[in-house]
């Protein structure tokens, strides 16, 4: 079993940033993949960022070079760095952990990012 607890969300102006951290419990050691997700009003969940146990990133487009997802397995934490926020960037952000051997999905409980002047 694995659990997930975001923080870090809020309200802030266009062009701000925020950090977000998703902090992780149980059978760390079996997780293959992490990634952070976000869904906005009247929209499918997608995902904005991953990272492997061997470091290896990748991000919607949308979100390069403004986004970073980073982990510290010292704290059992994934982070994603969001910078130059967008009003569009608004959603609820969730962390995900993937775990190969049983193919089973877990989710944090979301946290709120609003970016609005």
């Amino acid at each position: 079993q694995v659990q997930l607890v975001e923080s870090g969300g809020g309200l802030v102006q266009p062009g701000g940033s925020l950090r977000l951290s998703c902090a992780v419990s149980g059978s760390f050691f079996s997780i293959n993949r992490m990634a952070w997700y976000r869904q906005a009003p009247g929209k499918e969940r997608e995902l904005v960022a991953r990272i492997t146990t061997s470091g290896r990133t990748d991000y919607v487009e949308s979100v390069k070079g403004r986004f970073t997802i980073s982990g510290d397995n010292a704290k059992n934490t994934v982070y994603l760095q969001m910078n130059s926020l967008k009003p569009e960037d608004t959603a609820v952000y969730y962390c995900n952990a993937v775990v190969y051997t049983t193919n089973t999905d877990y989710w944090g409980q979301g946290t709120q990012v609003t970016v609005s002047s």
